[in-house]
């Protein structure tokens, strides 16, 4: 018998690889990414901690702590925006692409909103932002190519992740910081509900391994973000 060259079995359950983006897409991310990084955002929803409002009396202490703590959660933000307009991007639904278009609009809100407290406060954001907007950007994109199921399971843990990470904001806040303190406890509520709105789209539970390397990757964050 002749030999026969061997047959590619392939990877039964796996996605179909995704059609690579085009020029056009392209030139759209990099013009989102340049606006995230260095525009100053515009929320559509007016800040939960109000205008106008008289800058909290904080001990030097405290300032320092809220500084680093809104540093932490702006950087979050910007993360946020680079992975949901990924998602968006690797999907070939039009539904679950506007479902992570209209959560990437709030989370801009977030950005805006953590944005005006730290220049309240008189601080800078993180320096390390253009290395954590790649670093989303192409953890939302590796998870979208594999399939919605998949990409709607990192959204949900990742925002149940971000809602512990804020409840332990909250608690670690100065008492009399009632402005930072607004703008926290909506974003919380933001988060609950896109979580939620992934596990109702159908999203996959994720195995405990990534959901492992998920935490320890923003604990390395988290830690890096709040002094650089």
């Amino acid at each position: 018998m002749p030999n026969q060259p061997p047959k590619f079995l392939g990877f039964r359950g796996l996605p179909p690889l995704p059609k690579l983006p085009s020029l056009d897409a392209v030139i759209g991310e990099v013009d989102k990414a340049l606006k995230t990084l260095a525009a100053t955002p515009v929320a559509q929803r007016p800040n939960p901690a109000g205008r106008g409002l008289a800058t909290d009396q904080l001990s030097n202490a405290e300032k320092d702590q809220v500084i680093g703590l809104m540093r932490v959660n702006h950087v979050g933000e910007i993360c946020a925006q680079a992975l949901y307009q990924a998602q968006s991007l690797a999907s070939n639904d039009p539904e679950k692409k506007a479902l992570f278009d209209h959560a990437a609009k709030e989370e801009a809100d977030h950005l805006a909103w953590t944005q005006e407290r730290l220049d309240q406060l008189g601080a800078r954001p993180s320096l390390l932002n253009p290395f954590w907007y790649g670093g989303a950007f192409a953890l939302g994109f590796v998870a979208g190519t594999l399939g919605d199921k998949v990409s709607l399971g990192f959204m949900a843990e990742t925002e149940k992740q971000v809602e512990k990470h804020l409840n332990d904001h909250l608690g670690r806040l100065p008492a009399g910081d009632v402005q930072s303190r607004a703008i926290l406890e909506q974003m919380r509520q933001d988060e609950i509900e896109h979580g939620q709105t992934a596990i109702e789209q159908g999203a996959n539970v994720l195995p405990m391994p990534v959901k492992l390397a998920m935490t320890a990757m923003s604990k390395v964050m988290t830690t890096l973000a709040q002094k650089i």
